[in-house]
C-alpha cells in the first residue's frame, strides 16, 4: 500500500510538472513549443511569452502551491477537512487593506511593488495579529479558540469592506469588486519575487514540522505524550502559513477553494501521512491553479479575461457540496 501511494505521489508531481511546462503555451493564441525552441516567434511574441506568460505561470504556481499547503496545515491543525487558508481572516484583512487603498484614492508603489499590494499585506498582517491577540486571551493556543477568533475577525473585516464599497464611487467600487475576484492580471517577475520569500519560508517551516503535524492530527494528548509542544508548534504553523497566505493574497487577491480542494483530493489519493501529502499538495495546487488561469485566458478569446477566482469558485462550489454529503467529507475529523 505504501509503495502504491508513493507511486501516486510521483505521478502527481510528474503530471503537475508537465502541466506547468505546457501552461505558458496556452492562451488566446496557442504557441507551438517548437517555435519557442527554434526561434520561430516574432519579437513581440517572444516578449509576450517570456515577459507575460512565463511570470504569470510562475506566480500562479507559487500561489497554488502556497494556498494548497496552507489548506493542508489548517485542516490538520483544526482536524477538519473543511478548513481553508482563509479561515483565520487573513483574506478579509488583505481585502480590507486593498479596499481602503482604493477608497482613499492612493496611487504609489514602493520598490516596484504596487501600493495596493502593500496595503493588502498590511491588512493581512493586522488580521493575523488580531487573531493571535484574541487567542492569547484564553489559556493555551487551542485550535477551537483560534478558529473562533479567525471567524470573528473575518466577519468584522467583511463588514468594513462593504462599508468601504458604500463610500466609494462607481469606479472605486468596481476596482474593489474586481480585486476581490482574485486573479493575476498584468504581472511580471517583480510580483513573482515578491511572493517567493513568503512561500519558500512557509514551505521550509512546514517541512521541518511535518512529524509534529502528523501527531497533531491524532489529538493533543497523543502528540504531547510523544514529546510535541502543541502550543509552540501551533504558533509556528499559524504564523508561517498565515504570512504565506497574506503574501499571496496581497499580490493575487483572494482566490478561493484551492486550499480546500487540493489537500483533500491529494489526501484521497495518497493518504493522510503528511510526508507524502505535502509534495502531492504542493504539486497539485500549483498545477491546478495554473491550468484554471490558462482556461480563464483562453475561453473568452480577446474580448475579456475571466478572473481566475471566478473559475476556482465555480469548481469549488460543487466540490464543497460533494464534500458535505460524501462519506469522506461532511466535516469529519481527520482519519488515520
Amino acid at each position: 500500500m505504501k509503495c502504491r501511494r508513493n507511486i501516486r505521489v510521483l505521478l502527481i508531481v510528474c503530471v503537475s510538472v508537465v502541466a506547468l511546462v505546457v501552461a505558458p503555451l496556452i492562451g488566446y493564441r496557442l504557441i507551438n513549443p517548437l517555435d519557442v525552441l527554434g526561434g520561430g516567434l516574432t519579437e513581440l511574441e517572444l516578449q509576450i511569452f517570456w515577459d507575460i506568460r512565463v511570470p504569470r505561470v510562475c506566480l500562479g504556481a507559487l500561489a497554488g502551491a502556497g494556498l494548497g499547503l496552507s489548506g493542508m496545515v489548517f485542516q490538520a491543525m483544526f482536524r477538519n477537512v473543511l478548513a481553508t487558508p482563509y479561515t483565520l481572516g487573513v483574506s478579509s484583512g488583505a481585502s480590507l487593506g486593498a479596499a481602503l487603498y482604493v477608497v482613499l484614492g492612493l496611487q504609489f508603489s514602493l520598490a516596484g511593488i504596487a501600493g495596493v499590494s502593500l496595503w493588502a499585506f498590511a491588512g493581512a498582517a493586522l488580521a493575523i495579529l488580531l487573531v493571535y491577540g484574541i487567542t492569547l486571551m484564553r489559556p493555551g493556543f487551542s485550535a477551537a479558540s483560534t478558529l473562533l477568533a479567525g471567524v470573528a475577525v473575518s466577519f468584522f473585516f467583511s463588514s468594513l469592506i462593504l462599508f468601504a464599497q458604500y463610500l466609494s464611487d462607481f469606479s472605486g467600487s468596481y476596482r474593489i469588486v474586481r480585486w476581490l475576484m482574485g486573479g493575476f492580471g498584468l504581472v511580471g517577475y517583480q510580483a513573482v519575487f515578491s511572493v517567493l520569500p513568503f512561500v519558500a519560508s512557509g514551505v521550509a517551516l512546514v517541512a521541518y514540522l511535518l512529524h509534529e503535524l502528523n501527531l497533531l492530527t491524532v489529538g493533543d494528548d497523543v502528540a504531547a505524550s510523544r514529546g510535541v509542544d502543541c502550543v509552540k508548534t501551533r504558533r509556528l504553523l499559524f504564523f508561517a502559513t498565515s504570512l504565506m497566505v497574506g503574501g499571496i493574497v496581497a499580490v493575487c487577491g483572494p482566490i478561493g477553494f484551492i486550499g480546500m480542494m487540493a489537500p483533500h483530493i491529494c489526501r484521497l489519493l495518497v493518504g493522510h501521512d503528511h510526508l507524502r501529502l505535502m509534495p502531492a499538495t504542493l504539486a497539485f495546487g500549483a498545477a491546478f491553479l495554473v491550468l484554471c488561469d490558462g482556461f480563464a485566458r483562453a475561453v473568452t478569446g480577446s474580448y475579456a479575461e475571466i478572473p481566475v477566482g471566478v473559475i476556482t469558485a465555480l469548481l469549488g462550489g460543487p466540490f464543497f457540496l460533494w464534500l458535505l454529503v460524501s462519506d469522506t467529507g461532511g466535516g469529519r475529523l481527520m482519519e488515520d
